[in-house]
């Protein structure tokens, strides 16, 4: 697989319980939102290599909701959640797993234009707690995100 042109910069929060992660983009905002908002594509690059990706609810609208199973080796993974805003540079959603349904999430995304076809991600995610926030961080999420980004930036452009 390619080396990304652009690396992936996750880190916590010292102060309080979220997660910041920042991606450029050879895309513009609206590419990368799209990406982000239609359930076909975001089924085709979320999460980490081997993954497939069902979507079983999708209203990518202010008030709607969505959920997907994430499988591979005969497991699967729900998660779910509502979209709470749908903007033009910003979509503020909430997520949960289900394998933890205490552990609700405010997630926060932002496409910033840089100018010549190229967008940077920016994005936060809030949990109640420093173990919460921790127990994401090692379940895997670094390397979906890793993963998964790559694979977005391999086809936004291209949208």
């Amino acid at each position: 697989m390619n080396q990304a042109r652009y690396q992936v910069a996750i880190e916590a929060d010292p102060h309080v319980p979220m997660i910041r992660i920042t991606r450029d983009f050879d895309a513009t905002p609206a590419q990368v939102l799209r990406a982000h908002l239609d359930p076909e594509l975001f089924a085709r690059w979320v999460g980490p290599d081997g993954m497939t990706i069902t979507i079983l609810d999708w209203d990518a609208t202010t008030g709607g909701r969505w959920r997907y199973l994430a499988g591979r080796d005969g497991e699967q993974f729900g998660f779910h959640g509502c979209f709470h805003e749908v903007g033009e540079q910003r979509l503020v959603q909430t997520f949960t797993f289900d394998g933890y349904p205490e552990g609700v999430s405010l997630e926060t995304l932002w496409v910033d234009d840089l100018g010549d076809g190229r967008t940077r991600l920016r994005a936060q995610s809030l949990v109640d707690s420093f173990v919460g926030r921790d127990q994401m961080l090692a379940s895997g999420m670094v390397t979906g995100i890793e993963q998964g980004y790559a694979k977005l930036d391999a086809m936004v452009g291209a949208l």
